[in-house]
């Protein structure tokens, strides 16, 4: 089955159970009425039959993990919040932005109304007052598609005062992004809706849950991470925890790049499929391109350390990813295939989160500016052994101690595993070394094979002349 054009990139392949994108194949599945014809709002219902109390145990329960990059549970998150302080607020990040990435623009676009559905779930069984729908701004199909529903439930009367007749209220105010990088961090991302440049904040004591928008406590929830409450109410915890794994229960969608033959989103098991499945699987991407070898992969989005083929075997499970020298991140696959040069792909990469850096912390504004010089000028032939070390001491400056990175057999290397140490508040500047480190550790033998060799020329001094 080719991919849909009207939801381009996503591909439906195969019998797996699908919670988020069940809607995906209706051409209309993003109207109002398409959605209640298909069961939407059904949650909301059986949410508002139930205290706010259950609700949010239905949540903890179903172990539902974030799927914008930490992959924290979403109902300890909602937990966090301070007794009694109002009012509180749920920001929603759908500003999607580290390279790779594209399942949470395919869900705007294709089923806004679950999304909505799962801000309404998520602000009733978390006593929140007020919905922030942050939308980044190169998305206009998704802004237009998120309006067009929010204006529909509106007049419905599933967003507003006494939802279907109950005392619970809540609006959802919708906000279109500048496009930055680092928004895509939860604090900056705040400080950009409250219409500031969008910078991280200190943490402590700026912990969103504790002091978050206007001051408030606030709950930041990714996008995917909200639609998975409506499927979660409708059909239960039981049936939710039956797919996947006993710790990464449920589905997550995958985006894969790159030089496979059938790129795409994908509805994956949670925690069970493994990345040889997605990469070779005749649902899935079947194959690398053009019967070539499988080099490297980027198992999580830009920021994370690369993986190599000794890796396929490992499901799409956090901890298991984590403690093989990666993370799961935001569910994008970078593959790259033996014709890779590897050095400039990871220059690539490097660039971008270089020119990303908000500025504010030193080791990432003049360190990330800095790999990318000594990178381009090793990629260019006209560097040095001395920069490849070079490279590693301006990462250790952003990274302290060991980086994480794969373990390889034929290097002799085992797994440094996830997370890493950092002098910057937040994960940008550590995102522009983790290509540069994963390449020089795991191939080193392409970068000394840019380097040119100086030879030493020799310097004799001549005898000095006592003039007095």
């Amino acid at each position: 089955m080719s991919t849909y054009p009207w939801a381009a990139g996503y591909i439906d392949d195969g019998d797996r159970p699908k919670i988020v994108t069940s809607r995906f194949h209706l051409e209309d599945g993003y109207t109002f009425d398409r959605y209640v014809a298909t069961g939407g709002y059904e949650g909301l219902k059986a949410a508002l039959q139930r205290q706010p109390g259950e609700v949010h145990d239905q949540v903890k329960n179903a172990t539902i993990l974030g799927r914008g990059g930490a992959g924290f549970p979403a109902g300890t998150k909602w937990g966090l919040t301070p007794a009694g302080k109002f009012p509180r607020y749920l920001v929603v990040n759908g500003d999607e932005s580290e390279p790779g990435t594209y399942k949470d623009r395919l869900l705007m676009e294709r089923d806004p109304h679950q999304l909505i559905e799962g801000c309404l779930i998520a602000a009733y069984a978390a006593g929140l007052s007020q919905v922030f729908l942050y939308i980044r701004g190169e998305m206009p199909l998704a802004h237009e598609r998120v309006g067009q529903a929010l204006n529909d439930a509106y007049a419905a009367g599933f967003v507003g005062k006494n939802i279907l007749g109950t005392s619970f209220s809540i609006d959802i105010v919708l906000h279109w992004g500048a496009g930055a990088y680092v928004v895509g961090e939860e604090t900056a991302l705040i400080e950009s809706l409250e219409g500031k440049r969008g910078e991280p904040r200190l943490k402590p004591p700026f912990f969103p849950a504790a002091i978050g928008l206007y001051g408030q406590p606030t709950i930041v929830n990714n996008v995917e991470t909200l639609s998975n409450l409506p499927w979660l109410l409708t059909h239960g915890v039981e049936a939710y925890t039956a797919i996947g794994t006993a710790t990464s229960p449920g589905t997550r969608m995958v985006a894969v790049s790159g030089h496979v033959q059938r790129p795409g989103v994908y509805e994956i098991i949670n925690g069970s499929t493994t990345f040889r499945d997605l990469l070779y699987g005749e649902e899935f991407c079947q194959g690398i391109r053009n019967g070539n070898e499988l080099k490297a992969f980027v198992p999580g989005g830009g920021s994370a350390p690369w993986f190599t083929p000794e890796q396929l075997d490992l499901p799409f499970e956090g901890r298991l990813v984590g403690a093989a020298g990666s993370m799961l991140g935001s569910g994008a696959i970078m593959v790259m295939d033996h014709t890779t040069d590897i050095p400039s792909a990871a220059l690539t990469l490097t660039r971008f989160y270089a020119h990303e850096s908000c500025g504010q912390c030193t080791p990432c504004r003049e360190g990330g500016t800095w790999l990318e010089r000594v990178l381009q000028r090793v990629v260019d032939g006209r560097g040095s052994r001395a920069d490849l070390d070079q490279l590693i001491e301006i990462g250790q400056s952003i990274c302290p101690g060991n980086f994480p990175h794969a373990a390889s057999s034929a290097l002799g290397l085992e797994a440094t595993p996830f997370p890493y140490k950092m002098t910057t508040i937040c994960f940008v500047g550590p995102s522009a070394f983790a290509p540069v480190h994963s390449a020089l550790t795991l191939f080193r033998d392409e970068f000394e094979a840019k380097i040119v060799e100086r030879k030493q020329i020799p310097v004799s001094v001549g005898a000095v002349h006592d003039h007095h």
